[in-house]
């Protein structure tokens, strides 16, 4: 029996049928966690689900600029395809496009069919089968932060932030959203049931946060990448720019994306918490912490993914660039919030805004896993203000060194898959090249009049 022709599959249709949806948008992300899709007739779905999308594999190893990098199992193969079946289970209307639901896909190489090494959603699936061997469940919240950018061609790169007010940190209303972005969309994303809850104008002028809802890892990674896709298209339709750049302002600070961490037992029971032991916080969650601490300098290159990243960070940025925890401490690179019982649990303050939600989740929850499984205790958490660097190592400053702690760190790999990891050194490094390649408008300040 083909899946189109399953009582599930005929109850998604009747669904969208009632719905008024003629078109379903099926997505998944690529190594940059940037969506790609395809809008399929709804005539056309049971097609889609029975034999799925054809996509050029090579889609994963492609720039934002469009230039293919050539990483193994793309322009030396021919450019292959990849196959991308409609996930129906995570079907959504989306509240801004009428008659137009969306829905993840699965993305399968059609030579193995088993899962394209490239997929971030399929590897960190891998990560959650390595997790559940040893009885546990990964539960993260995540928290985001954005600037909103209007058009202006004669500011450099076309852009200016929308808003320029400072002191308005952690409001609300017009004071510091004259035009109540916001507010409008937080109720669309609302009403696009991903989780959102909450949302506040942040520290730096145009910059916002929007909060979402803890859930299981992978539903969590999927509620972000949808929340990141959703409103830079909300933005687009407003002719502006939403951007999840990790710092792009030289006179603003940086945008995090902050991960909380605990993990639940076969019973739902949170692992982390123990009243009476060190911290308030059991075996498991000590050792989670040492683990993202011995494998923070390779994390970066997930959680700070760019050449960009690392100009977020610097003193008193309350970026961490240093390898250390705290209790409720915002100056450490691991924080232990305040909550205990079933809100135990350690927030990861390293990622950026830019980092791809799935490779990010499955990086902290891999060195969490390797942490548990090693028994090792963390040191002594930070008191007071932090970034001394007589007191913790610094992470990578650079992400070519954040690289090659990935390279290094051949227990992480392991979990994350030598495929995976090849492509994504391959992809990044090419970046680089590039990058150094490319005369900056700095460059052209600094020494073209006087030299």
């Amino acid at each position: 029996m083909s899946s189109s022709d399953t009582p599930p599959f005929h109850r998604h249709m009747e669904r969208l049928a009632a719905e008024g949806i003629d078109v379903v948008r099926v997505t998944y992300p690529d190594l940059l966690g940037t969506e790609r899709a395809r809008d399929v007739l709804l005539d056309h779905l049971p097609s889609a689900c029975d034999h799925g999308l054809a996509f050029c594999r090579a889609v994963y190893h492609t720039t934002p600029r469009g230039d293919v990098v050539p990483v193994v199992g793309g322009l030396d193969a021919g450019l292959p395809d990849i196959c991308v079946v409609p996930d129906l289970d995570t079907l959504t209307a989306l509240p801004w496009e009428p008659g137009v639901a969306t829905c993840l896909g699965d993305v399968t190489d059609p030579a193995t069919g088993r899962p394209a090494p490239e997929s971030p959603r399929d590897l960190l699936r891998a990560v959650l089968d390595r997790c559940g061997e040893h009885g546990l469940r990964p539960v993260v919240g995540p928290e985001l932060e954005y600037f909103l950018c209007d058009a202006a061609p004669d500011a450099p790169g076309g852009w200016r932030r929308y808003s320029t007010a400072g002191g308005v940190v952690y409001t609300a209303g017009l004071r510091a959203d004259d035009d109540n972005h916001l507010l409008r969309t937080l109720r669309l994303l609302g009403a696009m049931n991903i989780g959102v809850s909450s949302g506040n104008h942040e520290f730096d002028g145009s910059q916002f946060e929007i909060n979402l809802a803890h859930s299981g890892a992978m539903t969590a990674a999927d509620r972000a990448f949808r929340f990141k896709t959703a409103v830079k298209e909300l933005a687009r339709k407003e002719g502006r720019l939403a951007t999840f750049m990790a710092k792009p302002f030289n006179d603003a600070g940086g945008s995090g994306f902050h991960l909380h961490l605990s993990c639940a037992d076969d019973r739902g029971a949170n692992t982390f918490d123990a009243p009476s032991a060190p911290y308030g916080l059991s075996a498991t969650g000590r050792h989670a912490v040492a683990g993202v601490l011995a494998h923070a300098p390779a994390l970066a290159a997930l959680a700070n993914p760019t050449v960009n990243s690392y100009k977020r960070f610097g003193p008193d940025t309350l970026a961490p660039w240093l390898v250390d925890w705290g209790l409720d401490n915002r100056s450490a690179m691991v924080r232990i919030p305040p909550e205990r019982g079933s809100g135990s649990r350690l927030e990861l303050r390293l990622g950026d805004a830019s980092a791809n939600p799935y490779l990010l989740i499955a990086g902290t929850v891999a060195a969490s896993l390797l942490g548990i499984l090693a028994g090792e205790e963390p040191p002594a958490p930070l008191e007071g203000y932090g970034y001394d660097p007589t007191k913790a190592a610094a992470l990578p400053t650079t992400l070519p060194a954040a690289l090659d702690a990935l390279e290094a760190d051949t227990a992480l790999t392991e979990v994350l898959g030598k495929d995976f990891t090849t492509s994504y050194l391959t992809y990044k490094r090419d970046e680089i090249a590039r990058f150094h390649r490319h005369v900056t408008d700095w460059e052209f300040t600094e020494y073209a009049y006087h030299l």
